[in-house]
């Protein structure tokens, strides 16, 4: 009996771990965002089935310092990451955000190399505009592993990651340890081979209150970093109340400036 409801919540995980790891909410094609900030919504055709929605936005001066790419988490879509971008754009940059396949209004399948190449062509429209000195990458939570392959693949000024893992498959280890979970993902995001490739400044932000990316998994990160990378430590931060915090305003701060 054990051994069969062992194998029947295996099997479960398996077929549905698609639905834990993403939480997307897709949004009609017509559907009108109303963002408090400046805004160019931008669709990217890639194929007959796929098209990305990108949203750039706009800070209140015609000639911004550079450019944020930000690679968001698993939530919702666009609309749920917008209100933490304002530190970028008070600081004088633009920020875009695209939509991942299934979110918002970005179509097609969703898959592990859909997500890179897709996060390539956001990035090499990025590098036709902006110098790469004035590009800074940044993922949150889901985004980060994204991020981090981004900043393996092109150069720019510094990549930031606020709650970032190790892997997918160390993630679900977490959750559900007694299964040989790296055998049983479907996806792996290998954040800690990426960042070994970064050749320019790092900096993590991770809160040791997080109850969703546990702070144990992203410290495995640390001791891949290069001399003057940065691994910041929140004590009792959460998973989603790091950018509240003195320690990320003041580094943000020194970094945009």
């Amino acid at each position: 009996m054990i051994i069969m409801i062992y194998c029947a919540i295996g099997i479960a995980l398996y077929y549905l771990q698609d639905y834990f790891l993403f939480h997307p909410q897709p949004l009609a094609s017509n559907y009108a965002y109303s963002f408090k900030q400046r805004f160019e919504e931008i669709r990217i055709p890639v194929n007959k089935e796929d098209t990305i929605s990108l949203v750039k936005f706009h800070p209140d001066t015609s000639a911004p310092k550079g450019l944020v790419l930000y690679y968001h988490g698993n939530m919702n879509n666009i609309g749920h990451y917008a209100d933490y971008i304002d530190v970028f754009l008070q600081h004088g940059y633009e920020v875009w955000m695209g939509d991942y396949p299934g979110y918002g209004k970005t179509t097609g399948t969703r898959n592990e190399e859909k997500m890179y190449e897709q996060s390539r062509i956001i990035y090499t429209m990025a590098a036709s505009v902006y110098r790469s000195d004035s590009i800074i990458i940044y993922g949150k939570s889901l985004g980060t592993g994204i991020a981090t392959y981004v900043a393996s693949y092109g150069e720019a000024k510094a990549l930031v990651l606020e709650t970032p893992y190790y892997n997918i498959p160390s993630l679900f280890g977490h959750y559900a340890f007694i299964y040989p979970v790296t055998a049983m993902s479907n996806y792996k995001i290998p954040t800690f081979e990426y960042i070994q490739e970064v050749n320019y400044p790092i900096i993590i932000f991770h809160g040791t209150g997080d109850d969703v990316i546990p702070y144990k998994n992203a410290k495995r990160l640390e001791p891949l970093l290069k001399q003057g990378d940065k691994f910041i430590t929140i004590k009792n931060g959460g998973h989603n109340t790091l950018t509240g915090t003195l320690d990320y305003k003041n580094l943000l701060d020194s970094l945009l400036k």
